[in-house]
């Protein structure tokens, strides 16, 4: 999902951010402002009053270009209304866009940035408000981004006050044959240890309750040092942190679970028993194809494990439909998997040709029509089992984060949701709750989504 956010104090002459894609990418967006900030440019919630648009993009696949398109857009019709107006456009589409045909669309755009210009973005904005207005734009790219922001590194929390995310790596080394990650943020490079916990105890300090760790793939994390780094040695570290919180961990890739990884989730005091595995097929043949580096029982082996391990284990996954080579064996295959498995939590993709990715060019592709049909269908299937997830829940008590209040309402989540991207709880009370407290609440009632409460 995108998110558009606007930052930091009211002032004219400001900066306004739009920050589009995931939540790794919205990490980058708070080092941006962060680092904007600390070199003394200000930044605004509100458009009107700003002299600069600066677009964090997205260009993972063709709906989050399309929305890249719509934002870029509407920041030229504001510069087009105004007088002094830049736009700046940074981030994965500068990377994807390689050959700058899609540059060369919006000759309005005044910057273009790569994301190894985070660390450099206030000097570019100086440049950029000392150059004479319609000057040719300026574009700053590279071809293997290195850039990895550390705990010294300013950083400004957009996120709700209670969370925040903490980024432990990018880039990529997996080479899943349909992913353009690799081609956009590079090979794999690891924080140390030291420097994650340092953030985390940061974050903590500041009132953070909810840690969510994210890479491209946090079970790759250390995998490029020569050190000893690992997940399970992070989560260690961050688990003997003192207080009452949690820790998420999203994006893990089910040939990187080792024993130690496993042992730490199902031990630790803070590491919520919410994991989400992107499995993508079940089929070898698909996966084979995919680069996914397992097989189907080696995914049902891990998966029961877990479920093993890990007493009431929420899994979120998710599968690609009408990947070249989906027949209907290979689809019902997959159907059945998701039937029998019933996971807590499920998405699915209806397969799309990325450039410049290997699968783009496999032979067997798929209509895109099956493929959007498949996946409606695979989802129609796992909102009815949602529901009677949902409704089994009824009667029974959880633990919550409150994430909103209004009156004596509340808008929640327990250990089983991730913010936007999960179900929420809506908690009536006869008392008014606190944005990021932590309550017991009884489920009084369940649809295919989210579940009613009260305290």
């Amino acid at each position: 999902m995108a998110k558009r956010k606007g930052a930091s104090q009211s002032a004219a002459g400001g900066v306004f951010l739009v920050s589009l894609g995931c939540p790794k990418n919205f990490v980058d967006t708070e080092v941006m402002a962060g680092g904007l900030v600390s070199s003394g440019i200000r930044l605004t919630f509100d458009q009107e009053e700003a002299d600069t648009v600066l677009i964090n993009t997205c260009a993972f696949i063709p709906e989050a270009r399309d929305e890249t398109v719509d934002a870029i857009m509407e920041a030229i019709d504001w510069k087009a209304a105004g007088s002094g107006r830049r736009v700046v456009v940074t981030g994965c589409l500068i990377q994807w866009d390689k050959d700058q045909e899609f540059r060369s669309e919006f000759p309005e755009v005044d910057l273009w940035c790569g994301v190894d210009e985070v660390p450099h973005l206030a000097e570019r904005l100086r440049e950029l408000r000392r150059s004479p207005a319609g000057a040719l734009p300026e574009v700053f790219s590279c071809a293997e981004p290195a850039y990895l922001y550390d705990e010294t590194t300013p950083r400004l929390q957009l996120t709700l006050p209670h969370l925040a995310y903490l980024k432990i790596a990018d880039g990529c080394d997996n080479r899943c044959s349909y992913c353009s990650i690799p081609n956009i943020r590079g090979s794999l490079r690891s924080r140390s240890i030291g420097s994650a916990v340092a953030e985390a105890e940061n974050l903590r300090r500041n009132g953070v309750r909810e840690l969510i760790v994210i890479a491209q793939d946090v079970t790759a994390f250390g995998h490029d040092r020569q050190d000893g780094t690992t997940l399970a040695g992070l989560l260690r570290e961050l688990d003997r942190l003192p207080g009452k919180f949690w820790i998420r961990l999203l994006y893990t890739h089910p040939a990187h679970f080792t024993d130690e990884l496993i042992e730490v989730l199902a031990s630790s005091n803070h590491v919520l028993p919410y994991l989400d595995i992107p499995l993508q097929h079940i089929d070898d043949g698909i996966l084979r194809r995919m680069g996914r580096k397992v097989t189907r029982g080696q995914v049902e082996m891990l998966l029961s494990r877990l479920r093993q391990a890990i007493p009431e284990l929420t899994l979120r996954t998710t599968f690609i439909t009408g990947f070249p080579g989906e027949g209907d064996r290979e689809y019902e295959a997959l159907k059945e998997f998701v039937g029998r498995m019933k996971f807590e939590r499920l998405g699915v993709f209806a397969y799309s040709p990325e450039p410049n990715t290997p699968a783009a060019d496999f032979p067997e592709q798929v209509d895109l029509e099956v493929a959007e049909q498949r996946a409606a269908e695979l989802l129609d299937l796992q909102q009815a089992l949602s529901q009677r997830y949902n409704e089994a829940w009824v009667g029974r008590e959880l633990e919550v984060l409150v994430d909103a209040v209004e009156g004596c309402r509340a808008t929640a989540r327990s250990r089983m949701d991730a913010p936007e991207i999960d179900n929420i709880v809506t908690v009536k009370a006869s008392r008014e709750l606190r944005p990021g407290g932590f309550y017991k609440v009884r489920i009084t009632g369940g649809d295919e989504f989210d579940l009613t409460a009260e305290l």
